[in-house]
């Protein structure tokens, strides 16, 4: 059994008392100590707790023993993530669109005003014919939003998945994220598709780290099931929501137009650029890094 005096002689004793406050209904590490040898209650409340604290332990030692190493060997690159995150636009992504841009691309089209979505009237200029219109000085500030931390998650190598059921953007959309090296999926969406995704896998997978929507409605009345699942598992997203659609769910909600085939190529574009940018960005500093360890 792996007691108290194996464990002081193994640790130090900053690790011994961390052990012990770790250790439920343990309280005044102090006087336990002292009470180690002689107490047979102490012994069995605590020997189940020190044998799976006995593995943490000797792995943080070891790993403190791997920092002490690269602390001798440090390299100007080592927290190139940390600096990416540090400036507020380090892909320059306010430049790669305009309000200019947003209007040519019809962005500022709703939909007709009775089928309006009550939680969009903020994003909301007014309405023209009884179609409404898109305050675009509110869109493009998230958009740039959605398209740096598209661009981080990028940078940081993680999975992004285009989803659409629009069947008139849908091959360019495919084509979009295969051209990123991404993901889509623009076919009817099967249920719990990602909350039980083993029973449909057949195994455990990796789920997106940032899903795409360009339609956040499945049907004319029904929303995305991707939206209510996402929001489940905390899976970031990035939706286009039209005037009669519902943002809240959304991470990254982009008012505009969603349905438009020029407005879709717009956001196609806007996508597929900052996910390349990412990318190279990453590729950059890794090759940096190499150069200089070497």
């Amino acid at each position: 059994m792996f007691t108290y005096r194996i464990f002081a002689n193994r640790a130090s004793s900053q690790y011994l008392n961390k052990a012990l406050r770790q250790c439920s209904g343990l309280k005044g590490c102090n006087s336990q100590i002292r009470k180690i040898h002689t107490s047979r209650q102490c012994n069995r409340l605590a020997s189940g707790k020190l044998q799976e604290l006995q593995s943490d332990f000797n792995l943080q030692i070891k790993m403190e023993k791997d920092e002490e190493d690269i602390v001798e060997q440090q390299y100007p690159f080592d927290d190139f993530e940390d600096e990416a995150l540090a400036s507020p636009d380090f892909f320059d992504v306010k430049n790669m669109v305009t309000l200019h841009d947003l209007f040519d691309a019809r962005v500022h089209f709703g939909h007709k005003s009775g089928c309006r979505n009550e939680y969009m009237t903020d994003y909301l200029f007014g309405s023209r014919l009884e179609v409404d219109v898109f305050d675009l000085d509110q869109t493009l500030p998230l958009l740039h939003d959605a398209l740096n931390f598209m661009a981080h998650i990028a940078y940081r190598r993680g999975v992004i998945l285009f989803l659409s059921r629009n069947l008139q953007n849908m091959h360019l959309i495919e084509q979009t994220a295969k051209e990123s090296g991404e993901y889509s999926h623009c076919r009817k969406w099967q249920e719990n598709l990602f909350t039980n995704s083993v029973r449909h896998y057949r195994s455990e997978i990796r789920i997106p780290d940032l899903c795409v929507i360009f339609n956040t409605k499945d049907t004319t009345v029904e929303q995305h099931q991707v939206v209510n699942e996402s929001a489940k598992l905390c899976i970031p997203t990035i939706g286009i929501v039209d005037s009669d659609c519902d943002p809240r769910l959304i991470t990254f909600p982009v008012p505009g137009n969603d349905d438009t085939p020029a407005t879709v190529q717009l956001y196609c574009r806007l996508f597929k650029q900052a996910i390349l940018k990412g990318k190279a960005a990453r590729a950059k500093a890794e090759k940096q890094k190499n150069d200089v360890k070497n």
